[in-house]
């Protein structure tokens, strides 16, 4: 699976460990950045992930920060893209099974890298479950169209 990911200088480390266990399980991961803990803006890498995605040059992303709250904003900017904060791994599945989300946000504060990588997991192999969530995702889009 190909998955783009991106962080602020305040996920860099979760980022870049996550990026060593998808690799190590065989995923093909565009890092989009940032590459150092030099402050910087998360919303010029979030955007460069988001893109990967909506291009489908990626299955889905990952986009981390200090609280995941400011890249879940800068993810669900982007029209559609379905990002979600997750804290939890039963949520990751909950999120792809009821909302098909296609970005996944997390914080580096709140989150260990083995909760983590339990969330990615989930996230990356919980099929969309369609009929009842069909109808609510979609009513996203139009919500989306009249912006």
């Amino acid at each position: 699976m190909v998955i783009s990911i991106a962080s602020d200088h305040a996920g860099r480390k979760l980022k870049n460990e996550i990026i060593n266990y998808l690799t190590s399980n065989g995923h093909i991961v565009y890092d989009c950045g940032t590459y150092t803990d030099d402050s910087v803006d998360y919303p010029d890498f979030g955007k460069k992930a988001c893109e990967k995605v909506l291009s489908k040059e990626a299955s889905f992303g990952i986009l981390v920060c200090y609280t995941g709250i400011g890249m879940s904003m800068v993810g669900n900017k982007h029209k559609g893209i379905r990002a979600a904060l997750v804290a939890i791994p039963e949520d990751a599945i909950l999120t792809r099974e009821h909302n098909n989300a296609n970005v996944l946000c997390l914080s580096q504060k709140n989150t260990s890298f083995d909760i983590a990588t339990q969330i990615v997991d989930n996230f990356l192999n919980t099929e969309f479950a369609g009929g009842r969530h069909e109808r609510r995702v979609n009513k996203i889009g139009i919500i989306e169209d009249e912006q």
